[in-house]
């Protein structure tokens, strides 16, 4: 299995190179030349099957020689070891026909655990070969962070530094990232928003002269290990629910297009998906974008969503490349006009994405109702970004069955959910000293020379 570039000119490599990689060089993200299908009678063969069994079925194919058969279960075996619930990605019944799929049983409350758990494992067991050592950067629009921070604090091979914006995660988003007390990991409460931190992250990897001297890494969702890692969870709750005999569908809240595009992986790779739904906040570029097919930035505005505060979504590129026939050439045009804000997708790319995405959005007032409703309705008590996934759901549920992506845990977002429905949900117990933790923490404004050296001057130390 070999990698290319979504703009084409950057050298192909191998899964591990890719992974170790993150943004190829030519400024793209590396997507696989070709994807796996698995058999009807291969999607079948799952029922019943652990998570960890699945995991292994479905990324395995993608892995060539980087690791062998008994060492990658062995890794599966260590990620998801530390989640609180057997099924991993348990699903929960919210009415007919609609399912919510619970995505934050893992050390930090988020979806984010499937992937960072798995890709710290990985990464681990490939420096340990190689005897290497790497300095990941990345950007964070809360949870990916805390995730990062999880996977990577302690590891001998590796030095960690995440870049948030300062004032727009939650309290408890941020403390995630800024209590652990190992000296590899380093929080930056960045001062601008999401975009302004992704931008910086993708600054340094086009620096080839500082990415080639700190030995750069990525672990954002552009790092192709990423987007594998989640397209497991499609698998394991589309079979629950009959697949392959029934399609399904799925809504997803989301913000960088990571998560939905794994389900994009899904379907390409056989799995019978109906619909895959995108799901926005008042942040809605992807839900203009693909309404009229013009995909332009119009300023992040602060949610109480805030992992979905972004207004240029990296791996929507993957979307993209797919959409227009692979065209290396024709993708790297539209990133350029991305520079000057945006610009017009073209109609046979717009008919091909929407063959396969549908989209709707949410205003802060309809996520504050949805969360009151269901809580009443059912119990269940929805963070507000899994409240945008069921909105956006309940208005596109049909015949076929709904699975809605729970992708955080309510106790992230303790105000949010306060003010719906009168109570704050409990952290866990294993979380329960959060808030007594001593924060570590440096804050820095919006400027790539200052970042760099700063990460710079803490690998030296």
């Amino acid at each position: 299995m070999k990698y290319i570039s979504t703009r084409g000119t950057a050298p192909i490599l191998t899964f591990g190179e890719a992974m170790m990689t993150g943004l190829a060089r030519d400024g793209g993200l590396y997507v696989p030349q070709t994807i796996p299908v698995m058999a009807r009678e291969e999607i079948a063969a799952l029922a019943g099957c652990s998570y960890e069994d699945i995991a292994f079925k479905v990324m395995r194919p993608y892995l060539g020689e980087t690791f062998g058969d008994d060492e990658f279960r062995a890794l599966i075996a260590a990620a998801y070891k530390p989640f609180g619930h057997l099924a991993r990605a348990p699903l929960v019944q919210m009415g007919p026909n609609h399912f919510l799929l619970e995505l934050f049983h893992g050390p930090t409350l988020a979806f984010k655990d499937f992937a960072m758990q798995l890709i710290g494992q990985m990464m681990q067991a490939a420096l340990a070969k190689s005897g290497e050592r790497v300095t990941i950067v990345g950007a964070t629009s809360g949870d990916t962070g805390s995730a990062a921070m999880e996977a990577f604090r302690g590891l001998a091979n590796v030095d960690l530094f995440i870049l948030y914006p300062h004032g727009r995660v939650s309290e408890v988003q941020r403390r995630q990232m800024t209590t652990p007390s190992e000296a590899n990991v380093h929080a930056f409460a960045v001062d601008g928003d999401f975009d302004d931190c992704q931008a910086r992250v993708k600054d340094m990897f086009n620096d080839f002269a500082f990415r080639d001297g700190v030995q750069l890494a990525g672990v954002n969702s552009i790092n192709w290990a990423r987007v594998l890692a989640q397209v497991v969870y499609y698998f394991s709750s589309a079979v629950s629910l009959g697949a392959p005999h029934r399609a399904v569908s799925f809504t997803v809240p989301t913000g960088n297009f990571g998560d939905i595009f794994a389900g994009y992986i899904a379907r390409q790779m056989g799995l019978p998906i109906e619909k895959l739904v995108i799901a926005t906040n008042h942040n809605d570029i992807l839900h203009r974008a693909l309404t009229s097919g013009e995909y332009r930035t119009n300023g992040v505005k602060p949610s109480m969503s805030p992992s979905m505060d972004i207004q240029v979504s990296s791996n929507f590129e993957r979307a993209l490349f797919h959409a227009y026939g692979s065209d290396g050439r024709a993708i790297a045009q539209l990133m350029d006009e991305m520079k000057s804000g945006g610009f017009h997708i073209s109609q046979g790319a717009l008919e091909s994405l929407r063959s396969t995405f549908a989209s709707g959005r949410c205003s802060e007032e309809e996520t504050t109702a949805t969360i009151t409703r269901e809580y009443v309705r059912t119990g269940e008590i929805l963070c507000p970004h899994s409240a945008v996934g069921v909105k956006v759901a309940n208005e596109h549920l049909g015949a076929t069955p709904m699975i809605t992506l729970a992708t955080a845990h309510p106790a992230k977002f303790p105000d949010a959910v306060l003010d719906a429905i009168g109570q704050r949900p409990d952290l866990p117990p294993r979380m329960a000293d959060l808030f007594d933790r001593r924060e570590r923490l440096t804050r820095v404004p919006n400027d790539l020379g200052r970042l760099q050296s700063l990460i710079r001057e803490r690998i030296a130390s």
